[in-house]
């Protein structure tokens, strides 16, 4: 039990101290379930673990044939754990601070190209059961494209914070941490459409005595707005409706080709960095691969051996 209330007290203080995703947290937890089950095999307790205990857990981790990237993941968590644990004094040592991790594979993001987009964009404005879900469909496609929203910000938004037919939306990501983002125009219309037609059911309902949503997209659902998960759902059917493969369609992607697009006409990682919301600079750097292939292509076009040599 000893084991359980560490992992809990870990948990509520990444809540609460740092401000931790619901996501990040249920990643923490399972993952620490997982280290808790195996220690508890070996008859050990966090306790008493060593940095060869800990190390004996990572090959053990290894020999299941989980991925480089869920390994690395596992690791993370073990050793905030412990570093929690020397912090609050469980612990005189803290065995894992020297264990180095498998890394993870530095993989590009999948992304879609300009047309891709446009025929996914094309795809909201037609496709949907009503005048209702079109006028949404295309809110929804454009503001994503439009700012590379984390689809849990898209969904969750106040409709408060969309009123007045805004230049720049603040957002609030990851850590509660807030970032300002431009709207260009097709959005701010597709915006301006969407909430004349979301304010008339809403009315409607207030004039019935029923509670109105605070979310730019609402739904009946427990949440009160519109799920990631249906989401999900609802982007691949845009891409089948635009004639684009669903494999390589998800609201994620839209946030990658919102980066590469900004990055292959100009912008520097530093803005969309700040436009991301991403914490550090090394995580928009993956991006590069796209500055890459524009200096190829600068050299290319105007340098003058490579005229000479047409």
């Amino acid at each position: 039990m000893k084991d359980v209330y560490w992992i809990t007290s870990f948990l509520d203080a990444q809540a609460a101290e740092h401000g931790a995703a619901q996501n990040t947290q249920e990643a923490y937890a399972r993952d620490l379930r997982d280290f808790a089950e195996r220690t508890q095999m070996q008859g050990q307790s966090f306790s008493s673990l060593s940095r060869s205990d800990i190390e004996a857990y990572l090959i053990h981790c290894e020999e299941q044939g989980l991925a480089k990237s869920t390994r690395a993941r596992r690791l993370s968590a073990v050793k905030q754990l412990f570093r929690f644990a020397f912090e609050e004094g469980w612990r005189e040592d803290n065995p894992a601070i020297q264990i180095k991790g498998p890394g993870r594979d530095q993989r590009l993001p999948k992304t879609l190209d300009m047309s891709e987009v446009d025929h996914l964009l094309q795809a909201a404005r037609q496709h949907g059961r009503s005048d209702h879900d079109r006028l949404r469909n295309t809110c929804l496609l454009e503001l994503l494209y439009a700012t590379g929203m984390r689809v849990s910000e898209l969904v969750s938004l106040p409709v408060s914070s969309t009123r007045g037919d805004p230049r720049m939306l603040l957002i609030r990501g990851k850590g509660d941490k807030e970032r300002m983002v431009p709207l260009s125009p097709p959005a701010r219309d597709a915006l301006a459409d969407w909430i004349a037609a979301r304010d008339l059911i809403e009315d409607d309902k207030r004039t019935k005595g029923k509670p109105v949503s605070k979310f730019l997209f609402p739904s009946r659902g427990k949440l009160g707005h519109l799920t990631r998960n249906r989401f999900y759902l609802l982007i691949k059917e845009l891409a089948v409706a635009g004639g684009v493969s669903p494999a390589k369609v998800t609201p994620h992607t839209l946030r990658h080709a919102f980066a590469t697009h900004l990055l292959a006409n100009g912008a520097d990682l530093r803005t969309i960095q700040t436009l991301l919301g991403h914490a550090d600079v090394a995580t928009t750097e993956i991006y590069t691969h796209v500055l890459d292939e524009r200096l190829r292509e600068l050299v290319h076009t105007h340098h003058p051996l490579a005229k000479s040599s047409k």
